[in-house]
């Protein structure tokens, strides 16, 4: 056994405030000498962009005077105890690594039923659902508006049948399972646990999240299926249904990875995840429920970008707010419902078709920026995911990316190794800062829905976007392969191709249903969940009786059409 090494003796003394200014003022005396040199030497600097990826402005140095006014106890803490600037858990990574959790998806339920046995079986840790257009929307996959497009962005599921393929030979209550839907969620999420009740297991026994952030839909993704308010109605009954009956379910994912890969900045990232998330919480509390019932189950969903050191600030930031509002707004008591739970995926939209081996190198820093920033989860993007759904190969090149970052970097074998950085710490509190002045404004503009329905947060992010495209094309920033050390080289990986028999074997299969279900069944189930959206009763109670008698996705969506009707965006040009 290695002999521990000495801990270093502290001073018995430490300086004094007056000291401590003193040093100040002279280390400002030298900074202002040093910016001086700096600026004679200005014309040999590279004429590129040296604000982030966000187009915040970096300094050249930063100084103990970025981080003059912080407090240990108050803005930092130990990992594990209020802010959690630095972590959620006292031990993080040394305890328990993060869950390993491939975003898979793609043909039939069988399809992608043998890629889930094919990650675990080379070491995953978790599931990540990956559903087609026509789920994701509410769809059947025999709609015509579906045509062409089933099983081909991910798993088609028309019914509690394909679920129960999807999880053929996977035991649901040993495995963490993460559904990426958000408008039909509670209809998916129905078909998840009526396939778990029909193997005898109990509600009680599942492990997983829903991604069912609708919010976000209206703001970045853009696949919804009712209007706002209903929506939200629905995700309160969601939140109540399984707060009492699955209470290890995480009830929603508030995710800032579409808003970002819409073309949002850090800051906005943040700022209108986190807003989203207390509208979430403002809606369970008007449900009934204490914020101590529900928060501990609400976790996040953040992107990892190629801004190293931003998103690392981006991410302990995000703590800090977390906490102190669920806290001092929302008078949470419990240590859990303070805890900002999250899962991270790497950057999409820095994928790049040019030389796509490069995107395994840019999948390896964002994902190292996600552990430093004390991520619980992490899904490491495919290579080839701007060409097509990932191959075998380039999979396991992703997931082997997590486990060489675990077990060959020595990343985690501390926490928030990056604590006391000028540079971090005074990244952390911008982005922070710039997320309170967002805030406020939302705020003034009347909440989260009201902004959503003026365009406020879809004006923000196409600005912003806009803006990262000009100094792409202005060459401000360069992107290796793309507009700098461009080659003309051949693009040769092998890609995934969708079998063109999915589409009609699964039409023939939801046919096949339709004609050996109970359909009177089905109807009566039907009936009572249009009533049940007409009322105050909880949809999602009816809504998992309709799943048990086999009703299709499209069938519960028309149901609560009836009352809820479509939703239409007002454009923005």
């Amino acid at each position: 056994m290695a002999t521990p090494r000495k801990t270093m003796e502290l001073p018995e003394s430490s300086p004094s405030g007056a000291e401590l200014d003193e040093k100040l003022q002279a280390l400002k005396k030298a900074l202002e000498a040093y910016d001086q040199a700096v600026a004679r030497n200005a014309g040999t600097h590279r004429h590129v962009s040296y604000d982030t990826i966000s187009g915040a402005p970096n300094k050249l140095l930063y100084t103990p005077l970025d981080t003059a006014g912080m407090d240990y106890a108050r803005d930092l803490g130990m990992p594990g105890e209020y802010p959690f600037t630095r972590g959620i858990h006292p031990s993080l990574y040394r305890h328990k690594l993060w869950t390993m959790r491939q975003f898979s998806g793609f043909g039939s339920a069988r399809d992608t039923n043998q890629r889930f046995k094919f990650l675990l079986g080379r070491g995953q840790t978790g599931l990540s659902v990956a559903f087609d257009n026509p789920t994701i929307m509410g769809y059947d996959s025999d709609d015509p508006k579906c045509i062409g497009e089933v099983g081909v962005t991910g798993v088609a599921i028309d019914s509690l049948a394909d679920m129960e393929t999807l999880f053929d030979g996977i035991a649901q209550d040993q495995v963490s399972t993460s559904m990426t839907i958000n408008g039909p969620a509670a209809i998916i999420f129905a078909f998840y646990l009526a396939c778990a009740e029909k193997r005898g297991i109990h509600f009680d026994k599942l492990r997983g999240t829903l991604q069912n952030d609708i919010l976000k839909e209206y703001i970045a993704q853009k696949t919804w299926c009712f209007p706002p308010h209903p929506s939200m109605r629905i995700i309160a009954d969601v939140m109540t249904f399984a707060t009492r009956s699955v209470p290890k379910w995480n009830t929603i994912s508030i995710s800032g990875y579409h808003i970002r890969e819409a073309g949002a900045t850090a800051a906005q990232e943040l700022a209108f995840t986190l807003a989203d998330g207390f509208a979430y919480v403002d809606a369970g509390i008007q449900a009934g429920l204490s914020v101590d019932d529900f928060a501990p189950r609400l976790s996040f969903f953040w992107n990892s970008h190629l801004d190293f050191f931003e998103e690392i600030g981006k991410f302990r930031a995000a703590r800090r707010i977390w906490a102190r509002v669920l806290r001092d707004k929302y008078g949470a008591k419990k240590r859990e419902s303070l805890l900002m739970r999250f899962h991270t995926q790497t950057a999409g939209v820095s994928l790049m078709a040019q030389e796509p081996e490069n995107n395994i190198v840019r999948t390896a820093f964002e994902a190292m920026a996600a552990v430093l920033g004390g991520t619980q989860s992490l899904h490491t993007n495919s290579m080839d995911e701007t060409l097509a759904l990932p191959s075998e190969k380039a999979v396991q090149i992703a997931l082997r990316t997590q486990q060489v970052l675990a077990y060959e970097t020595g990343v985690a074998n501390t926490i928030d190794p990056l604590a006391g950085s000028y540079y971090v710490e005074a990244t952390t509190n911008r982005l922070e800062r710039e997320a309170e002045e967002y805030f406020r404004e939302i705020e003034r503009r009347g909440g989260v829905i009201k902004a959503i329905e003026e365009g406020f947060f879809q004006r923000e992010i196409a600005r912003s976007a806009w803006q990262y495209q000009q100094e792409v094309e202005r060459k401000e920033r360069i992107i290796v392969g793309v507009n700098e050390f461009v080659t003309e080289s051949k693009i040769d990986i092998p890609l995934l191709k969708i079998d063109p028999s999915v589409e009609p074997e699964q039409l023939a299969s939801l046919k096949k249903l339709r004609e050996t279900r109970d359909n009177g069944a089905v109807k009566q189930s039907l009936a009572r969940l249009t009533e049940a959206a007409r009322g105050t009763d909880n949809v999602m109670e009816k809504i998992l009786d309709c799943a048990r008698v086999y009703a299709t996705e499209g069938e519960i969506r028309g149901a609560m059409r009836e009352v809820y009707g479509d939703y239409r965006e007002t454009a923005e040009f």
